[in-house]
């Protein structure tokens, strides 16, 4: 992104946890990329959004996808499917679950993608975990893909179950039913790039949303095409909508 932006005359920084200071020196750059969901760049994009200066993704946006419940109700506002979920010490769990409600699958509150997810099997499983307070999803039997959409493009590959995007996939057709939920999602909170991990449940052919992304790489997008000067154009004209 930065050798395509320089290339039609932008002068581009690229902030790290080295070199990023939250203060009124960001204020010298006419407009920000966010591409982290880490705080600390969560932090400095709504600090930027509140003082006015134009960044894309929205970092309010960003942090709803990051933390799971609120993740849960984007999902839920756009019409969508998503599992059943949980929350809750794990002796109040230990006190609720019986065990056909296993198998069961363990993740953290405030991460995305597949980091820290666990499938839980029994109660052994349950009190084996670390965190005082679990939260977790019914297992869904069934096909993972993952949905990547830039503007109205679709590329979908099958993705192993529990991994990230980054894991190697098979590229596959976008069906009419997930490009119905790539429209209902875009629609529903104006998103222009992103992608959706969904699981085709076997027993019933529904289509679960099980973690949205604003800003993935994009590592199994279409073969032979190039993602990124499609993501940059996009973001160049939000930001010039932004300026009014």
């Amino acid at each position: 992104m930065k050798q395509y932006y320089e290339t039609l005359g932008h002068e581009v920084t690229i902030y790290t946890s080295e070199n990023l200071c939250i203060n009124d020196n960001l204020f010298q750059h006419d407009f920000f990329i966010l591409k982290s969901k880490k705080l600390v760049y969560l932090y400095a994009g709504c600090f930027l959004k509140e003082n006015h200066i134009p960044i894309y993704p929205d970092p309010h946006l960003t942090m709803k996808h990051k933390y799971r419940i609120d993740a849960h109700f984007l999902i839920k506002k756009a019409g969508l499917l998503y599992p059943q979920f949980f929350i809750g010490s794990k002796e109040a769990l230990n006190k609720l679950l019986k065990n056909d409600d296993f198998p069961l699958i363990s993740k953290s509150l405030m991460d995305s993608g597949s980091k820290n997810v666990k499938v839980i099997r029994s109660f052994e499983d349950l009190n084996s975990l670390n965190d005082d307070v679990v939260y977790y999803e019914h297992y869904i039997d069934g096909i993972h893909h993952i949905i990547y959409f830039i503007g109205n493009e679709i590329s979908v590959a099958k993705k192993p179950p529990l991994s990230n995007e980054h894991a190697k996939m098979e590229q596959v057709t976008p069906t009419k039913k997930m490009k119905e939920i790539i429209n209902k999602w875009q629609d529903g909170h104006n998103i222009k790039f992103g992608h959706l991990d969904v699981i085709k449940e076997t027993s019933s052919g529904r289509i679960f949303i099980v973690d949205p992304g604003n800003f993935p790489e994009f590592t199994n997008w279409k073969e032979n095409d190039d993602p990124c000067p499609k993501i940059c154009n996009i973001i160049l004209d939000e930001i010039k909508n932004m300026r009014g």
